[in-house]
């Protein structure tokens, strides 16, 4: 299908854009980046993508997919970048996920053509909008998820109202004890896809859900909560088989979230029949979304492909990292850097000071071995270091941090800058990518 049309070029920067510089403002991009405008003329805070890394994530994902015969519909919502959307296309995915309506709409604004809702759709406006465009589009392919009895019957009112030709296409949600939504029994589920398959409305198209509700490490308990769901959605879609409740030429089992997609393709990837030669044909699709960006915090530890530590060649890599200066040091020991909440993520762990700009990474190294950021602030970043690298660390320093989590990196930056390579001693930015949160 076609990529997201790359449409970023003619944006306009501005003062809404964080810590671009003002001599940018009133460029379009595509101006602003011709004249290879170097990292270090860039405020700080900010944050960065590389260019090489990001690319490098897309190749080992591509490869990783198509041995095992996977889809790939990598959830969009991690960078809301359609600019990086399209990269996914050019990369073997072949749809794209995402979690709410609105979000759909701006992937359509874009010319996304196939779309999972990894979610319940029960907003009258969302059903009535998706099922216009729907109507409009006969190219426009589009499933979304339904977990209850409840949400059957609100799509087929909804649907009905507004007398949608097109049936809507849903994948029938099963979850886990403990975990986020979904049918919590296989048995619950089939009712589910029965009221589905009696509707005129709809037309069930799949089994689904997202395993990573259910562990958050790679301790034994926790791979063996994954295995045991995973062989439950396996389970239910082989029984939505067999009651030959599938209306569709070609069922789709999707899971994979982006730290247990090994244990998908184990668990599932025998699922696999393009051609029916055990039924009905199946397809096993996964939705990670956060291996183009990888981290240096939670995926770092417990993605499947991090395996940098282990000298694999074929692993994934941080492709993002902030830039900050400091800017305080009140006592000893500590310094103030120019970065908070509303600039760098926390949820799944604080940044790490990777580098001092301008310092080889020996000494860098040398410098941060014991430095370590224990807190953020709404706009300040609290950095601790033993008392004999203070003469290193002073006012007007610039740091590399790495970061954790991209889904809550990406959410608070409107622009930004891919380097050529964020370990050069003076990255060159060779792009601008606007995000849409």
């Amino acid at each position: 299908m076609p990529a997201p049309r790359p449409v970023h070029q003619d944006l306009v920067i501005g003062p809404q854009h964080k810590s671009i510089p003002a001599a940018l403002w009133g460029s379009p991009v595509s101006r602003a980046v011709a004249g290879s405008p170097r990292l270090a003329d860039f405020a700080t805070p900010l944050l960065t993508i590389d260019r090489r890394v990001l690319d490098a994530n897309l190749a080992v994902m591509q490869r990783w997919t198509a041995a095992r015969v996977l889809d790939l519909a990598p959830h969009g919502k991690t960078t809301m970048a359609p600019a990086l959307w399209s990269r996914l296309f050019d990369h073997g995915a072949t749809a794209l996920t995402l979690a709410t309506p609105w979000q759909v709409q701006v992937a359509r604004s874009f010319g996304v053509e196939k779309i999972m809702l990894a979610n319940t759709l029960v907003s009258p406006g969302g059903i009535g909008w998706i099922s216009t465009e729907l109507d409009a589009h006969p190219s426009f392919e589009f499933s979304s998820w339904v977990d209850s009895r409840d949400a059957v019957r609100i799509l087929r009112a909804a649907l009905a109202a507004r007398g949608a030709v097109r049936p809507l296409d849903v994948i029938v949600e099963l979850g886990g004890p403990g975990g986020r939504t979904g049918a919590r029994s296989t048995d619950e589920a089939l009712a589910i896809a029965r009221d589905v398959a009696a509707a005129p409305e709809l037309r069930l198209g799949g089994a689904g859900g997202y395993e990573g509700a259910l562990a958050h490490d790679r301790s034994a308990a926790g791979l063996a909560a994954v295995r045991g769901y995973l062989r439950s959605l396996a389970e239910l879609h082989g029984r939505l088989a067999a009651d030959r409740l599938y209306d569709t030429d070609r069922a789709v089992v999707t899971a994979g979230g982006s730290a247990y997609f090994d244990l998908v393709a184990d668990e599932l990837g025998g699922l696999v029949d393009l051609d029916g030669a055990r039924g009905i044909p199946t397809r096993v699709v996964l939705r990670s979304g956060a291996y183009p960006i990888h981290d240096d915090g939670f995926y770092r530890s417990i993605s499947p492909l991090d395996g940098a530590a282990r000298g694999e060649p074929d692993h994934l890599a941080s492709a993002m990292h902030a830039w900050v200066t400091i800017v305080s040091t009140p006592e000893p020991g500590l310094a103030l850097f120019d970065a908070g909440k509303r600039d760098l993520p926390f949820d799944e762990g604080l940044p790490t000071a990777q580098a001092i700009r301008g310092r080889s990474d020996e000494q860098s190294a040398r410098v941060l071995a014991d430095a370590r950021v224990t807190a953020l602030n709404d706009q300040h970043g609290f950095l601790r270091f033993p008392a004999e690298v203070a003469d290193e660390l002073v006012v007007g320093t610039v740091l590399r941090l790495g970061l954790s989590h991209p889904c809550t990196a990406f959410d608070k930056w409107r622009l930004i800058p891919l380097v050529d390579d964020h370990t050069s001693s003076d990255p060159t930015v060779v792009d601008l990518i606007p995000t849409y949160f």
